[in-house]
């Protein structure tokens, strides 16, 4: 696993995009904060960059890199979320500005798997994740089900986790309110 983190994270320094495994399901992942990378993921995805996608943090305190304001309710949820959850915060701060959806907001998940903790730790930014397949197609359950033509597009393919065969799911998502509203988007 430590030498698939290294190889990642070369690739991220350099603006590159990799394909990984992530604490749902495999996701495609760029420096968070290079806009050029993001622009080749949406070509990657065939995706409009009106829709936003989100990153992955190590840790909850590095929320306030990048949204101005945490409401209250967010470390509620992120204490008692028994799956990965994703929160979607106003006021994002910090990111490449294609990655910011047209509203401000900004889907943030805190990763518990090891995998993932470790790669953003080690890169020391958010790394973005965007489920790997062409824009309108159905999201892979595991590795052997992503498009070729995915494969061929990013710069790096990590090598760990490739023949789990258990089925991925999207992670949970909730919108909050600067005012503390709370809006289920996704269970």
């Amino acid at each position: 696993m430590d030498k698939e983190i290294l190889a990642a994270t070369e690739i991220l320094q350099k603006g590159g995009n990799i394909l990984y495994p992530t604490d749902t399901i495999w996701g495609i992942g760029c420096d968070a904060t290079n806009k050029e990378a993001v622009s080749r993921i949406y070509s990657i995805k065939q995706r409009r960059d009106e829709k936003s996608m989100l990153i992955l943090l190590d840790n909850a305190d590095k929320l306030y890199d990048y949204v101005k304001q945490v409401p209250d309710i967010a470390w509620n949820l992120i204490e008692v979320a028994d799956k990965p959850l994703t929160l979607i915060y106003p006021d994002a701060q910090n990111l490449a500005e294609n990655l910011i959806a047209e509203d401000g907001s900004i889907g943030i998940r805190i990763v518990k798997d090891e995998f993932c903790r470790k790669l953003i730790s080690r890169f020391g930014k958010p790394v973005v994740s965007t489920s790997a397949n062409i824009s309108g197609t159905p999201w892979p359950p595991n590795f052997r089900k992503i498009d070729r033509n995915i494969l061929k597009l990013v710069d790096y393919v990590v090598k760990f986790r490739q023949k789990d065969e258990a089925r991925g799911k999207p992670s949970g998502i909730i919108k909050l309110g600067s005012g503390g509203e709370v809006h289920v988007i996704r269970e």
